[in-house]
């Protein structure tokens, strides 16, 4: 499936102004468990982060949604934001000037390229790593701007399903993907050569994830990308699965999974 079209039919919707655009925030929070495993990576990080100047870099920004939750909860940070879209870059930019959020700023830019040398205490790099084929030159990016001792927390899917394949020649479920999942001591071995420290990495999700993910994601997509009209009937069908998916969710990100189809990695300089 082609994810794309199906962003920016959902960005002319929530676009339109930016309480639209906070609700648009809000149901991606609730929705997408990626950003359930980010965020509690991200509130343990700030805990120890104390009350420094913070300069904070999202690799590949998408929508901006974790720029936002960031500037949220740490609002003298200034947050560097980096897409390769430029209509996003834009839509961004103005939707923060618009709410009063100066130190959030967005730039066109390639991720496997853009470097500000010990500039960053911290870089979001979520669901980017499987868009991109140069990830080695994107990791030595990402460590040579980090300040030392500072964090990288990624979020991609592994190579035990992630991407939605499980058989040999199976097409990936998300057509913008080059590679359909990580192996986790790879990416970790890849994080070690290329600036890196220190790597921890665990799988997400697991059993509770897989079930989600069709409920709340895959399915709802799918019916988009076959008619617009779709969009009729989501708030019906997320009243009904929603309840069962937000249970699932929270059972994904209270245990630890053996093996699952999404990686949380984290790496320090």
């Amino acid at each position: 499936m082609q994810y794309d079209p199906v962003k920016r039919q959902l960005g002319s919707v929530f676009n339109r102004s930016p309480f639209l655009r906070r609700l648009f925030y809000r149901l991606l929070d609730l929705l997408l468990l990626r950003a359930w495993h980010v965020h509690r990576e991200l509130r343990g990080w700030g805990r120890g982060a104390g009350d420094k100047a913070l300069h904070l870099y999202d690799a590949g920004a998408g929508y901006g949604q974790y720029s936002y939750w960031l500037s949220g909860r740490l609002p003298k940070a200034r947050i560097t934001a980096i897409d390769v879209k430029e209509e996003q870059v834009a839509d961004c930019n103005a939707f923060f000037r618009a709410i009063g959020r100066p130190q959030v700023s967005f730039q066109v830019g390639d991720v496997t390229r853009f470097q500000q040398p010990d500039s960053f205490d911290l870089v979001v790099c979520v669901d980017v790593m499987e868009h991109i084929l140069e990830d080695e030159a994107a990791l030595r990016c990402y460590s040579s701007s980090l300040k030392p001792g500072g964090m990288l927390i990624i979020s991609t899917p592994s190579d035990q399903g992630g991407s939605d394949v499980h058989d040999e020649g199976e097409g990936s479920f998300i057509e913008e993907h080059v590679r359909d999942g990580y192996n986790i001591d790879d990416l970790k071995a890849k994080c070690l050569r290329n600036g890196f420290s220190r790597v921890e990495a665990r799988y997400s999700y697991g059993t509770p994830g897989k079930i989600s993910w069709k409920l709340s994601m895959k399915w709802p997509l799918s019916m988009l990308n076959t008619s617009k009209l779709f969009f009729l009937i989501l708030p019906a069908y997320y009243l009904i699965t929603y309840p069962i998916a937000y249970v699932l969710n929270w059972l994904d990100v209270s245990m630890r999974h053996p093996t699952g189809t999404g990686l949380i990695v984290k790496a320090w300089k």
